[in-house]
């Protein structure tokens, strides 16, 4: 996609109950994915914030297996520790993904993110779509994951 392109799609608005910071996470998110999405091959950005201000990202990574895929989410939190934050202190996940019509949209963890955020993270804020009616709402990671048992590494 080129740079023009990217610049062009269609932002999310932040909702109403989204913390001034979390809407930064968004635009940060946002931002990360309009630089770097190839249809097919990145199509995720994710941004955290951790307890101390800072906040890192991640792009999803896919490759030619399934299996080989990384998705945005793990790639932010290992951004994270690679520069010396402790997960646990993890505050928000924002995650974004362009979607047809050249526009953004703030999406879910897949299974396998929600467990690890909740992990290492277990009552950090993250935003998602609901299906139902695609309203933006903000969950706590450890609830994203009925029944699952409360471990922090």
């Amino acid at each position: 996609m080129s740079a023009a392109a990217a610049a062009a799609l269609l932002r999310v608005t932040p909702p109403a109950e989204m913390t001034a910071a979390d809407a930064a996470l968004l635009d940060t998110a946002q931002a990360q994915l309009g630089r770097v999405v190839v249809p097919g091959r990145h199509e995720v950005a994710s941004a955290l914030r951790a307890g101390d201000g800072t906040v890192h990202t991640g792009v999803h990574v896919e490759g030619s297996c399934r299996r080989s895929s990384v998705c945005a989410e793990g790639v932010a939190l290992g951004a994270a520790r690679a520069a010396g934050v402790s997960l646990a202190t993890v505050e928000a996940v924002v995650s974004v993904q362009v979607k047809p019509a050249d526009r953004f949209r703030i999406i879910a963890p897949c299974g396998v993110c929600r467990e690890l955020i909740s992990d290492y993270a277990p009552d950090a804020r993250v935003w998602l779509t609901r299906p139902d009616d695609d309203t933006v709402v903000v969950r706590r990671a450890l609830d994203l994951l009925p029944e699952k048992s409360d471990r922090r590494w």
